[in-house]
């Protein structure tokens, strides 16, 4: 599994969190995902047969929709805000 560095991990967790602390909030896991599936993305354009890394992919956009449901029933403003710095369509 492709696993983002630290480095540019933590870079997301400072432009998403909500808080000093924040790791876990919806906006941080969204972000974080769309980071990886970004990735893969890149992945999958070199290794076309790449079938098992595939299933791993769909099972993070899942996440990633089932999480932007989630921040769109409990916080439209912030789900919208996530959508236009993601660069996301829904």
């Amino acid at each position: 599994m492709l696993t983002a560095a630290p480095v540019e991990k933590q870079s997301v967790i400072g432009q998403f969190r909500q808080h000093e602390h924040d790791t876990g909030s919806p906006q941080v896991q969204i972000a974080l995902l769309t980071h990886r599936i970004n990735d893969l993305t890149g992945h999958f354009k070199v290794h076309k047969k790449d079938r098992h890394s595939r299933q791993g992919l769909l099972m993070m956009v899942s996440r990633r929709r089932r999480l932007l449901e989630y921040l769109k029933r409990h916080d439209e403003a912030s789900y919208r805000k996530m959508l236009d710095a993601l660069s996301l369509r829904k």
